[in-house]
């Protein structure tokens, strides 16, 4: 006997372009991306494929079934290898065939990192997991221009293609990886006694003599030590910190070295997350492990730090996606859930709160493509100072807002919101890792002391950028003289006092970027409704408290 007839259920959001749907990301892309016809049809085809329900059904399965480590083979050889479903393998694939790893150093014309950025905002939209090995593949490149150039020589080729390879080679030696034509780069910083804190790093790199194997890829050292997180150890090599001679440095390791045979990269255990599933985290250990100084002795720190500032933009734009990702599947859900007589979204409680919802998504999307823009390759200094002070402030608030955004989109759903069935409950569990990527509230807040204290310059040249909107509106105005004002204090105060006060400036300095990039290219209706529910204090605290007046159904036609 049929019990009952399913009726008033939302249908599945699939078969959309995603890029198409994101009206803020398209704008972006036309007034900061190259403006070529070819970009604008890949992401179109991007946006296509990852809104598909093939696509949506491969990061369902890669996040469910999730990697697994092999420390031995059959015959008992260490092989420290991990695998991973094949829909792992097919997301991989189309995220570096789309360019999204390294298309910005490939083809580096004004506007390449924005293409690049949307590409990757597209993709970590729905599969967030992948996007770690692909944005660290990207920061890579950064820090490599100060390896040798018999190195660069041989991995940049690699890392430019759009060819995924899974696997490291055989195992046995011989010149079998010889033909792998492509690869990732991954990352090795922190260890179990010092976290954040890398000058406590006690893994050591001790200088071989006699030139080593390759003597063209620089100077050679042993590595032995352990490192309590070792971001996507399937990758072909890693960018390391480890202590030698002269101090802290910065050392290259490749899985596999130039004769075939492996490397010593001991795989103790892969990490269990809350979330980020199918992305595998580890803690490896290097016993006499080879590798190759990138940069000065002693300057790992500032070689390192060329590749930490690119993924912490990585960071603000996956972070965005992620908001993007929570407004669609809210804004989808409202339009067709019907309760107590009406579409939810004509009731004006659940519209202020989606629409309060999409304010933030857009915010955070046009700062994450402003801050791309200033990456590119013809950023003038005044661009690269902007773009010094703002990575850091843009990191500590939009990633900093991304747990508490999905949490509110997910209630939205109601009870499917909060099951597996429904992508809403993966992003809640992934956005608090943005937050810590790359480094952590405080540790971002104190980066901003320390530009303040070291590189005055970068205010200069972010106030420049901010200061564009002066005059747009007066709750804007009266922000921008408040952060000033604050700006002045903390320069003025004693350690204590200003670093009591950093997570205070990075918030002042944060609204004002993005109230600025608002103001100055979106509706009038968007960045009015920001400016008074953020800068002025007209609204509430929480995702719906919008002030008196705001145009509701202005914001949500672009949601």
């Amino acid at each position: 006997m049929i019990t009952h007839e399913v009726q008033n259920q939302v249908p599945p959001r699939e078969g959309v372009d995603e890029f198409a749907a994101n009206a803020p990301l398209v704008e972006s892309v036309v007034r900061w991306g190259t403006g070529t016809a070819d970009a604008s049809q890949t992401l179109h085809d991007l946006g296509r494929r990852v809104g598909s329900r093939s696509f949506q059904h491969d990061a369902e399965l890669a996040n469910t079934r999730v990697p697994e480590l092999r420390t031995h083979d059959r015959w008992g050889r260490r092989i420290d290898e991990v695998d991973f479903d094949a829909s792992y393998h097919r997301i991989m694939a189309t995220a570096v065939g789309s360019g999204a790893h390294t298309s910005a150093w490939a083809d580096p014309r004004p506007g390449a990192s924005v293409d690049r950025a949307a590409a990757f905002l597209l993709l970590a939209q729905v599969e967030p997991g992948h996007a770690c090995p692909i944005s660290m593949t990207h920061a890579a490149v950064a820090s490599l221009e100060h390896a040798a150039d018999g190195l660069r020589a041989e991995w940049m080729p690699r890392l430019l293609s759009r060819e995924y390879e899974p696997g490291l080679g055989a195992a046995d030696g011989g010149a079998a990886t010889a033909a792998k034509r492509s690869a990732l780069v991954g990352m090795a910083m922190t260890e179990k006694q010092g976290g954040s804190d890398v000058r406590a790093n006690t893994t050591r790199a001790v200088p071989r003599p006699g030139g080593g194997i390759r003597p063209e890829w620089g100077v050679e050292v042993g590595l032995t030590g352990h490192k309590w997180f070792c971001s996507a150890p399937m990758s072909d090599a890693f960018l390391v910190l480890a202590q030698a001679p002269g101090g802290l440095s910065c050392v290259f390791v490749p899985r596999v070295l130039p004769d075939g045979s492996r490397n010593a990269f001991r795989i103790q255990r892969l990490k269990d997350k809350l979330g980020n599933r199918s992305n595998a985290s580890s803690e490896v250990e290097f016993d006499d492990t080879t590798g190759w100084l990138v940069g000065e002795e002693g300057r790992g720190v500032a070689t390192i730090v060329q590749m930490v500032t690119r993924t912490r933009l990585d960071c603000v734009i996956g972070t965005a996606a992620g908001m993007r990702q929570a407004v669609a599947e809210a804004a989808w859900h409202v339009r067709h859930r019907r309760a107590f007589g009406s579409l939810l979204v004509d009731q004006p409680a659940m519209a202020a709160v989606v629409a309060d919802l999409a304010l933030e998504s857009e915010a955070a999307t046009l700062t994450a493509m402003r801050l791309a823009r200033a990456y590119d390759a013809d950023a003038s200094e005044s661009e690269q100072a902007f773009r010094r002070l703002a990575t850091a402030v843009a990191k500590f608030q939009v990633c900093k807002r991304g747990p508490e955004h999905a949490a509110e989109a997910l209630e939205c759903l109601g009870g499917n919101g909060y099951t597996e069935a429904f992508p809403l409950a993966r992003r809640y569990r992934e956005q608090p890792l943005l937050a810590i990527w790359e480094g952590s509230g405080n540790v971002i807040a104190l980066d901003v002391l320390r530009v303040l204290d070291r590189e005055p310059e970068a205010f200069l040249a972010f106030f420049d950028v901010v200061g564009e909107a002066a005059g747009e509106h007066p709750g804007f105005d009266l922000a921008l003289a408040e952060a000033r004002a604050v700006v002045g204090e903390v320069a003025d105060a004693d350690a204590p006092t200003a670093a009591f006060r950093a997570r205070e400036l990075a918030e002042r300095l944060a609204l004002v970027l993005e109230a600025s990039v608002l103001l100055q290219h979106s509706p009038g209706a968007v960045a009015d409704a920001f400016v008074r529910s953020r800068l002025e204090g007209d609204g509430g605290t929480m995702y719906g408290a919008l002030p008196p007046g705001v145009d509701v159904h202005a914001i949500l036609s672009r949601a």
